[in-house]
């Protein structure tokens, strides 16, 4: 029950940016539209259609040599659904969605652009192992490995804060799945199989994106899927691992390839000959050349952990890249999450003006945070608090020591009853010009944390920050006018 709650939140989380409701909601088309049979197609063929790089894909595989036999020069979407059959479309057009969404909502962070290329390396791997034979086993056997990976991106991709310290728990010797239950309470493959079961994914793909256990009783097709996305999952973390010789690379993969040859009906031998000339491939114009250069910048990473300011800027790019017409909350969460992971605060929380007189508590971020919200607002008439002295401002305020006994009676009572571990924390007003603020920015540190101040600067890039926020929301308000 707790996990179901958590995951809960994590979803509404995922969902606060906006784009991540319209990948689901795509692939719960497509597996609709894969289990309509139908002999016209209409809703599959309205899919692939709807996206012209997607159709262009369909019909460049239904032309390929190995189709020939039906008559070639296929040139309807239509034709090529008859020539390739409904699960190897479908399955192509989940894999690519799943592949595009991450791709386009890409954050500039040097980590997430290598574990989502790891993950595409990940998908080449399992479609070269499979490239001989029926092409929709094979596709469904690239999904299976996309989705094995899905648990990490969206943590990565959507929970920067927990995906730090989970990277910082690993680097300091936990074990990834340790980690996870430390942060986030599930692993990453929970994570997956959760989104796996929300879009409705077939129980052949939740099936086969699982951990392969050689004892497991399970059917022999669901053993082959295993092996073939936990073969394609290690040897592309072999292949990007950084650091480690040509020699001990091979090592690893040929025993890789011992373990999973059998399974895979394939010598050993030629399982490591593929995987390294498909990674010389790839070195040469592809996914491996790319990462190459990320790693070859690999420093930028620690910067941009340790630098709050670079971070911070990072963050109104991103607001500054936001469509127009994305909801003022979206933009909301990003800039909250932007001062939890930018000063490394325990907790955030987003209090925005409702009507006139009141300012509510809207989003949060940090242990408890959730269950506190409903409980967090204050009227807006002036009390001698410094939560009005901050909505009186126009540039954030920093109280150093919360705890100090001259700054008590300053603090309101709900303040205080909520949050009463708090050593030092920051409020940034959220102001349109000269008006009153749309809302206020509250992060703070705790007492379990070490003492800290933020220099000039940081204050410096989180008004920035704040002004920002308030551009987007006098533009997405002039637009709605």
């Amino acid at each position: 029950m707790v996990k179901a709650v958590l995951l809960d939140r994590l979803w509404a989380r995922m969902n606060e940016r906006g784009d991540f409701p319209m990948l689901s909601q795509s692939l719960r088309t497509t597996v609709a539209a894969m289990a309509n049979h139908d002999y016209d197609f209409s809703a599959l063929v309205q899919i692939v259609l709807s996206d012209f790089a997607l159709t262009q894909k369909v019909l460049r595989l239904a032309n390929s040599v190995m189709y020939m036999a039906f008559g070639g020069n296929i040139t309807t979407v239509t034709r090529a659904l008859m020539v390739l059959g409904m699960d190897a479309v479908g399955h192509l057009v989940v894999g690519l969605k799943i592949v595009d969404h991450f791709h386009h909502s890409a954050p500039r962070r040097i980590d997430a652009k290598l574990e989502l290329n790891r993950t595409m390396l990940s998908g080449s791997v399992a479609r070269k192992l499979t490239e001989h034979g029926d092409l929709r086993v094979g596709e469904e056997a690239v999904v299976c490995t996309l989705m094995r990976q899905v648990g990490k991106l969206l943590v990565v991709f959507y929970l920067d804060a927990e995906w730090d310290e989970i990277r910082r728990a690993c680097d300091g010797g936990a074990t990834e799945d340790e980690a996870c239950i430390a942060v986030i309470g599930v692993t990453f493959d929970e994570l997956g199989n959760e989104a796996a079961v929300r879009w409705r994914l077939p129980d052949t793909i939740r099936e086969g994106m699982g951990a392969y256990d050689p004892l497991a009783d399970e059917s022999r097709q669901t053993q082959w899927l295993r092996a073939i996305t936990n073969y394609s999952t290690d040897v592309a973390r072999v292949l990007t691992t950084a650091d480690i010789t040509e020699e001990a690379r091979e090592s690893h993969i040929a025993e890789l390839a011992n373990r999973y040859g059998r399974v895979l009906s394939t010598d050993p031998e030629v399982l490591v000959q593929m995987s390294l000339a498909l990674a010389k491939e790839e070195t040469d114009d592809g996914l491996m050349r790319e990462i190459m250069e990320l790693r070859a910048n690999a420093d930028a990473i620690a910067r941009e952990s340790l630098d709050p300011e670079a971070r911070i800027a990072a963050g109104v790019e991103d607001l500054r890249a936001l469509p127009p017409d994305s909801p003022f909350s979206t933009a909301l969460t990003l800039a909250n999450e932007t001062v939890l992971a930018g000063l490394g605060f325990a907790r955030t929380v987003v209090f925005v003006r409702q009507g006139v007189n009141m300012f509510a508590a809207q989003h949060g971020f940090g242990p408890g945070v959730e269950e506190v919200l409903p409980n967090l607002g204050f009227n807006a008439a002036f009390q001698p608090d410094v939560f009005h002295l901050a909505i009186a401002n126009s540039v954030g305020i920093f109280i150093e020591n919360a705890r100090d006994p001259k700054m008590l009676p300053r603090l309101p009572a709900w303040y205080r009853e909520t949050f009463d571990d708090a050593r030092a924390f920051v409020l940034l007003p959220v102001a349109v010009r000269d008006e009153q603020p749309v809302a206020l920015l509250y992060g703070d540190w705790t007492i379990s944390q070490e003492p800290r101040r933020i220099s000039q600067t940081e204050m410096s890039a989180l008004n920035e920050l704040a002004n920002e926020l308030a551009s987007f929301f006098a533009r997405s308000t002039a637009d709605a006018d």
